[in-house]
C-alpha cells in the first residue's frame, strides 16, 4: 500500500532525511518514531504528497506521490492543523467534501457518522470558540471526509488531555480494525506500542531499526527475570512472604534456582519483564551516540 525506496530531502546542505526505504502492508499501523529533529514529519510530508524528494520516491496506494489521484486515496492529518475558524464543523466538513467531489448525500452521511463516532458536540459552533480538543477531532474529520484508503496522522493527539488522548487512539485504533492503512507518528511510546504493528525508529534523518515490537526487543531491548524463592540471600527484596530475586539471563535463573534449593528452599515463581518501547527507543539512541 506505501513504498518508499532511498528518500532523502535537503535543505542546502542539511540531510533531513537520509535515504529512508519501507513497505506498509495494506491495512497495517506502522509507527515511525524518534527524537525531534529526526525526520519523522519531513518523512511524512513527503509522502503525503507536500514535500518533493530530493532523492528517491514513494509510492501511496499505487500511486507516485506527486499524482493527483493519490492524494484522492489520502488523508493527512498534520500535527498543526490551522482550521478556519469562522466556520462550524458542518460547514468546514462540508467544504472540503466539495473539493474532493464527495457526492452530497454521502458527504452527509459521513460527516454524522464520523463526528457521532468522534463524540463530538456542539457541530454549529464556530470553530473559533472550541477546544484544541474539539478542534483536533474535527480535523480528524477532515481526514476521513474522502474516505480514503491511507491515513498519514502526525502526532494526532499532541497537546490534548488525557481524556481526549485516550478517545482520539482508540477511534484511530478502530480506523485500523475497519482495514484502513496508518502510518502513525507520536512522541508518546504507549500510544505507539498500543496501536502499531511494526515500528521504523528514526534518528538524524535516517531509519536506525525497524520490525514489529518483538523483533525491536530481541534486537535492541533486554529481558529480565523475576524470580521468586522462599528463601532470601543476594539482596532479594521480601515482596508477600516471599523473596524476588531480579536476574537478567536464563543462565542466572538456574543459578538462583540452585542456590535456593542449597539453602534449604525453593523457586515458587518466574516472571518475565520485556523492555517496553520506549526503553527499546533509548537504548538505540544511546547507540546512535556512543557510535557518533
Amino acid at each position: 500500500m506505501i513504498e518508499a525506496r532511498e528518500l532523502r530531502k535537503e535543505y542546502g546542505d542539511f540531510a533531513a532525511v537520509e535515504g529512508s526505504s519501507f513497505e506498509v502492508a495494506e491495512g497495517e499501523v506502522f509507527g515511525i518514531i524518534g527524537p525531534n529533529g529526526a525526520g519523522k514529519t519531513t518523512t511524512l510530508k513527503m509522502l503525503a504528497g507536500l514535500l518533493d524528494p530530493t532523492g528517491g520516491e514513494a509510492t501511496v496506494a499505487g500511486y507516485d506521490t506527486s499524482e493527483t489521484e493519490m492524494r484522492k486515496r489520502l488523508g493527512f492529518l498534520p500535527e498543526e492543523s490551522p482550521l478556519y475558524e469562522e466556520m462550524t464543523p458542518i460547514t468546514y466538513l462540508q467544504f472540503f467534501a466539495d473539493l474532493y467531489n464527495v457526492p452530497p448525500e454521502s458527504a452527509q452521511t459521513r460527516m454524522e457518522e464520523t463526528l457521532d463516532e468522534l463524540d463530538l458536540q456542539h457541530r454549529q459552533r464556530q470553530l473559533g470558540d472550541m477546544s484544541k480538543g474539539m478542534k483536533r477531532k474535527v480535523a480528524i474529520a477532515r481526514s476521513l471526509i474522502n474516505d480514503p484508503d491511507v491515513l498519514i496522522y502526525d502526532e494526532p493527539a499532541s497537546g490534548l488531555d488525557p481524556l481526549t488522548t485516550n478517545y482520539i487512539i482508540e477511534f484511530t485504533a478502530q480506523l485500523a480494525a475497519e482495514g484502513k492503512t496508518i502510518v502513525f507518528s507520536a512522541h508518546n511510546l504507549f500510544h505507539v506500542e498500543e496501536i502499531c504493528d511494526r515500528v521504523a525508529i528514526m534518528n538524524e534523518g535516517e531509519i536506525v531499526a525497524r520490525g514489529d515490537l518483538e523483533q525491536l526487543q530481541a534486537e535492541h531491548g533486554e529481558t529480565t527475570y523475576h524470580v521468586y524463592t522462599t528463601v532470601q540471600f543476594d539482596g532479594a527484596v521480601r515482596e508477600n512472604g516471599r523473596y524476588r530475586h531480579t536476574v537478567e539471563s536464563m543462565d542466572a535463573v538456574d543459578a538462583t534456582r540452585e542456590r535456593a534449593e542449597a539453602e534449604g528452599g525453593k523457586v515458587v515463581d518466574i516472571r518475565t519483564e520485556e523492555s517496553s518501547l520506549e526503553e527499546v527507543f533509548l537504548n538505540v539512541a544511546e547507540s546512535g551516540r556512543r557510535e557518533g
